[in-house]
């Protein structure tokens, strides 16, 4: 089963691993602090795919 999460909401010890999809590393925002366990910059949609759903 997979849960969607903001990466600025506070890690919580359900969360099992923790997985971020995105080319960019979020602004402000520590890798210690983001307490990740893998970053798939790789397979996140490229910046034509995004900016549909910033319009």
């Amino acid at each position: 089963m997979f849960h969607v999460k903001r990466i600025y909401e506070e890690p919580s010890r359900d969360d099992g691993i923790r997985i971020l999809v995105d080319r960019l590393w979020p602004r402000g925002l520590s890798k210690e602090k983001a307490k990740l366990d893998h970053w798939f910059k790789n397979v996140a949609p490229s910046e034509i795919g995004t900016s549909n759903f910033t319009k």
